[in-house]
């Protein structure tokens, strides 16, 4: 019988067991969300903190693990105790979770505060040792049977990440790389492995971590895994002169002249060479950029160096006449990466009226450098500058025919189509741009069939302009409109200002009499008495008027009988 109840109590147990229910937190997601709404939809750390704090305190109160009382303070952290009872939920791993962002986001407003006063830097290291202690302890309580598979994945990515933070912090780029590359592998896996629509916020993390990797792959020395371009558009290098020292450190022969068009152009100043230096790889970073809103970030960069690198050139040129010719080529690189910036924004825009408006800016940039006094007699920049426009008109041809097709003019469509498509095959791709090529290649693909399109819409609308029968005459009448309703007639002077739609005053109309009427009033006419002009009769003898008399008929004195 012992043995029995031994066996009946172990199968209770085990029924227990079975059905507590398995831990999923989705940490990720879950930080996503308390960050775009308290306070990091705009960078404010200090407020996401104070959230933090907030939630931690929440949490301990109704989970009933307080540390100490108002009078007497006593550290409890939460166990695997916690975690394994029956009666617990998964918000017992939400307080370590909570205590570690409070410290990171603390860290990142010392990061913000510390452009002024360096010294804050020894507080945000501090502070990111602590997320990293707190980012352990949440990562213990996420190995045991408790939690599921998934809820282990975002536990050790989000220690990994932390980790990299730090390192990345104290300039340790090897162990920051291998931090930031398994955490990036393992957000990769989880976004992959989830439906589509719960895979955004990890392709963000998996993002945010690139920028980063690249710049310890670039401080240990793997030269072919970074661009320097890519990385200050994206904010890791944030000024110009923190690109320059790095490239001047990297570069070993210095840039003393460029060759342009046959034409040797010396380099006197500094600035000047170091920047010319540091794009020489431009193409590659374009070529390796994520995006083309990626592609268009690098080049505003390079427009705002190139602006005071132009100032430079120009400033130098006054005195030393041979800089101008170096100040035309400046302009040149400015002239041809504005055009490319152009291309590059044609490919994102739907509108082909902008389309339109792009392409007569790089025809007009491209046309002024054309005249340029320094290579106005070169024919070597005459025949390359003339290939540009040439490509540029072609699209432009192309965009105006898709512009004319939004205004249903199917006939000049048509010809533009035509034309652009006749152009297309004519023209010699090999010194052209990327960009250039990809539009023109669509045009290739495109203009053919464009081109049916609007000479059939154009068939159609003359078959339907003929169908149709208009009056013949314009008839105009006398008659309102209120007298002939059950006719169409197209009178041009009801949209007048004076139409003639009722007639003004109405005519009168005859009122047929009642008899009746007099038949009742006859009971209510009172007849003049007459009896003084009948014969023998006596005139009424008329009484004096007065207030008396009229006291006195009022109360029947004085009546006489």
């Amino acid at each position: 019988m012992v043995v029995e109840e031994e066996n009946h109590n172990n199968e209770e147990k085990s029924k227990k067991v079975e059905q507590v229910k398995p831990f999923t937190l989705e940490i990720l997601k879950l930080i996503k969300d308390c960050q775009q709404q308290h306070g990091l939809r705009h960078g404010d750390y200090q407020r996401y903190r104070g959230y933090c704090s907030r939630r931690i305190s929440r949490l301990r109160k109704v989970l009933k693990v307080p540390q100490g009382d108002k009078k007497h303070f006593k550290k409890r952290d939460v166990t695997e105790a916690h975690v394994m009872n029956s009666r617990a939920d998964e918000r017992f791993l939400h307080i370590p979770l909570m205590l570690s962002e409070r410290c990171w986001a603390y860290a990142m407003q010392l990061r913000q505060e510390a452009n002024t006063e360096p010294r804050k830097k020894f507080h945000l290291v501090q502070k990111l040792r602590k997320a990293c202690v707190f980012a352990l302890q949440l990562d213990e309580l996420c190995k045991v049977d408790r939690c599921d598979a998934r809820t282990r994945l975002e536990s050790q990515a989000y220690v990994s990440w932390i980790h990299g933070t730090l390192q990345f912090e104290l300039q340790l780029w090897q162990k920051a790389a291998e931090n930031f590359k398994q955490a990036q592998i393992i957000y990769e896996k989880l976004a992959s492995a989830l439906p589509e629509e719960d895979q955004i916020p990890y392709k963000q993390r998996v993002e945010e971590i690139a920028p980063s990797l690249r710049y310890c792959a670039y401080n240990i020395g793997d030269e072919k895994a970074v661009d320097l371009l890519e990385l200050r558009s994206q904010g890791v290098l944030e000024t110009f002169d923190a690109l320059v020292s790095q490239t001047k450190e990297k570069t070993a022969a210095v840039l003393h002249e460029v060759l342009w068009f046959g034409m040797k152009i010396p380099i006197r100043v500094e600035r000047i060479r170091l920047f010319l230096v540091s794009i020489e790889g431009l193409d590659d970073s374009l070529k390796h950029a994520e995006d083309n809103q990626a592609r268009i970030k690098i080049l505003e960069n390079l427009f705002i160096d190139l602006r005071d690198v132009i100032s430079l050139a120009r400033d130098s040129a006054r005195t030393e006449k041979q800089d101008q010719l170096l100040l035309s080529y400046l302009l040149s690189i400015r002239i041809e990466r504005t055009s490319q910036r152009n291309l590059l924004l044609i490919m994102q825009t739907r509108k082909p009226q902008d389309c339109v408006r792009l392409l007569d800016i790089n025809i007009q940039q491209t046309t002024e450098l054309t005249q340029n006094e320094s290579i106005k007699d070169n024919v070597d920049a005459y025949r390359y500058y003339e290939g540009q426009l040439r490509g540029y008109r072609t699209l432009r041809s192309y965009y105006l025919g898709k512009v004319q097709v939004a205004q249903k003019k199917w006939k000049e469509a048509a010809v533009l189509f035509d034309s652009s498509f006749e152009t297309v095959n004519k023209i010699n791709t090999a010194n052209y741009i990327s960009e250039l090529k990809e539009l023109l290649q669509k045009i290739k693909d495109n203009a053919a069939v464009d081109t049916v399109n609007a000479q059939a819409n154009f068939v159609l609308d003359q078959d339907d302009q003929q169908g149709i029968q208009l009056p013949q005459k314009v008839y105009k009448s006398k008659k309102p409109l209120v007298e002939r309703l059950d006719e169409f007639r197209e009178e041009p002077q009801l949209l007048s200002k004076n139409p003639n739609l009722v007639p003004v005053p109405p005519a009168m109309e005859p009122v047929p009499a009642k008899p009746l009427f007099y038949d009742l009033a006859l009971n209510f006419v009172e007849f003049p008495d007459l009896s003084e002009k009948l014969e023998g009769g006596q005139p009424k003898k008329q009484q004096g008027a007065g207030i008396s008399g009229f006291v006195k008929g009022l109360w029947g004195w004085g009546s006489k009988k």
